[in-house]
């Protein structure tokens, strides 16, 4: 599998731990930056990059990092098909692929470690969507809320 990856300047310390646990479970990482530490680099822009590599197909799930989390989440949601859900907690991460199809793990730098991150990403990356007739008539009751509003 891809992974997109993308950070902004406050999520950029737990960068390279979370490239290191995606990698460790066998997976490739597509690096949609920041690559160095500024202050200017804003999640919502990094969350876009991530957006558009899951949505193109250039990477199959993603993961964000920004300082709490909520911020990239808050922006990665915005796209349509996009799920993105902050976690940070093993079942959260999990369970949100499994019942939710979650696609993009967002984690917040300044909340979680490497060491929690490290047990985040495999669960988030390991789980599979159920595909049980309760969570695809939920799912597709999302997909129609997205629908109605897409443009809006």
């Amino acid at each position: 599998m891809i992974v997109a990856i993308g950070t902004d300047h406050a999520g950029f310390a737990l960068k390279q731990p979370v490239i290191d646990a995606i990698r460790a479970v066998g997976d490739d990482v597509l690096d949609c930056g920041a690559y160095e530490v500024n202050a200017t680099d804003d999640y919502p822009d990094f969350a876009e990059r991530v957006a558009r590599a899951v949505l193109d197909g250039r990477a199959q799930r993603g993961i964000l990092l920004c300082g709490s989390g909520v911020g990239a989440s808050v922006a990665a949601n915005k796209f349509v098909g996009i799920r993105s859900a902050l976690c940070h907690d093993t079942f959260s991460a999990r369970q949100g692929v499994e019942d939710d199809d979650m696609n993009v793990l967002t984690l917040g730098a300044r909340v979680i470690g490497p060491s929690l991150a490290g047990e985040l990403v495999p669960a988030f990356l390991h789980a599979k969507f159920s595909g049980a007739p309760r969570h695809e008539r939920r799912l597709e009751k999302v997909k129609a809320i997205e629908a109605r509003y897409a443009g809006t």
